[in-house]
């Protein structure tokens, strides 16, 4: 068999999503399957270098997963020219003077998003790849979600009729960290440091909602600081910076509606964390991450407002199952295969590059103006 190496630059990979999604399903299983094969025969093996500042987290992660490189340098592993991809899932801060510094060594670009903290540095980002010839690819993992692609499915065959609304509840309770312990890191909470529910959750609500009904004209954003008093890894209490939740609503080409609730400071009641609700003049479906319901014009029920008795009607009864029809993959690894088969060779397509990036930027960046300012905030098409 024709074995295609590709050394792949993991920087920032100790971090929860980096280790579980990244390395674990993603580049470990690649591995561990004996690489992806390709339509034409060949394989590609992936052989990841694991980039870290603390030197021990670094090397028990390689250690854990049998990865025989690791370094705390990452100028030394820019140098290697054996290794032609760099992916950064490094805190948002610190990801447009890495990205910058591998593109400039000629590597080839995934990352998560967001890409940087403002719209002009992801442009820039764009630019430079562009102009350097690289190849690029930012993480979109939402649109690979079993519950996504049943709502897309639903879509492309008609099921909805004329789409009135989309809705989203999303989030669950970020513990304050003073009694339990943190479940998410206490730099999303500051923004100096580069956190936001904002800048963190609307470059993904960009690419879902570009998928299911196309670009978003225009925004409406309310967000605020719900908690202000939180406690870091250490024990140490600081002042909460950073919105923890944030409430957006949002226009298209078409006259259908969206309004999502995002949010650090909620307790979910409901089968999922994620759940997307569309509704049409035919049928309306509910997704979650996996699972997906639907309910059509001849099935809805008719209720009628009566306080004064208890409610007859079993609402969730009324609803259907979408089968999956389908196995789903993890949605990482999925995306990373696309792009590693795309660096290897072009006839493989990769949408999702650094300018797709940029408008998730542009998304969070008109959201929050439209927080300061208290108003619409229209979004003009982004091109370089």
């Amino acid at each position: 068999m024709n074995d295609v190496r590709l050394g792949v630059i993991m920087n920032g990979v100790t971090g929860r999503m980096g280790t579980r999604q990244h390395l674990e399903r993603s580049i470990v299983s690649i591995r561990d399957a004996g690489g992806l094969s390709l339509p034409d025969g060949r394989r590609i093996v992936v052989d990841p270098i694991l980039v870290g500042r603390n030197e021990a987290k670094v090397s028990a992660l390689a250690e854990r997963f049998g990865i025989e490189r690791w370094t705390t340098d990452l100028e030394q592993a820019l140098a290697n020219p054996d290794d032609s991809i760099y992916f950064d899932s490094q805190t948002t801060d610190r990801r447009f003077h890495d990205v910058a510094r591998a593109i400039e060594a000629g590597k080839h670009i995934f990352c998560e998003k967001p890409t940087a903290t403002s719209l002009a540095d992801a442009l820039q980002l764009a630019r430079l790849a562009k102009d350097a010839g690289v190849k690029a690819g930012v993480v979109q993992d939402k649109l690979f979600l079993p519950g996504v692609i049943k709502l897309k499915r639903l879509l492309e065959g008609g099921f909805f009729g004329d789409l009135v609304s989309l809705r989203l509840n999303f989030g669950y309770w970020v513990f304050e960290g003073d009694w339990q312990p943190i479940n998410r890191p206490s730099w999303n909470s500051r923004k100096e440091d580069g956190g936001g529910l904002i800048l963190d959750m609307y470059p993904h609500w960009q690419y879902v909602l570009g998928h299911l009904l196309g670009p978003v004209r225009s925004v409406l954003c309310h967000a605020q600081v719900h908690i202000p008093r939180r406690w870091d890894e250490a024990g140490n209490a600081y002042t909460a910076t950073a919105e923890d939740a944030a409430y957006g609503m949002f226009r298209f080409d078409d006259p259908v509606f969206a309004q999502f609730t995002t949010s650090w400071v909620t307790r979910p009641y409901r089968d999922e964390i994620a759940e997307w609700q569309l509704d049409g003049t035919n049928g309306s479906a509910i997704a979650g991450l996996r699972e997906c319901r639907v309910q059509s014009r001849g099935t809805t029920p008719m209720p009628v407002w009566n306080p004064d008795i208890p409610n007859p009607i079993d609402f969730r009864a009324g609803w259907a199952q979408v089968p999956d029809n389908a196995t789903f993959d993890n949605a990482f690894r999925i995306q990373w295969e696309m792009f590693l088969a795309h660096v290897v060779d072009d006839a493989n397509p990769h949408p999702w590059d650094l300018l797709e990036g940029a408008r998730g930027v542009q998304l969070a960046e008109a959201a929050q103006q439209s927080v300061d300012e208290r108003r619409w905030i229209d979004i003009p098409e982004l091109t370089l």
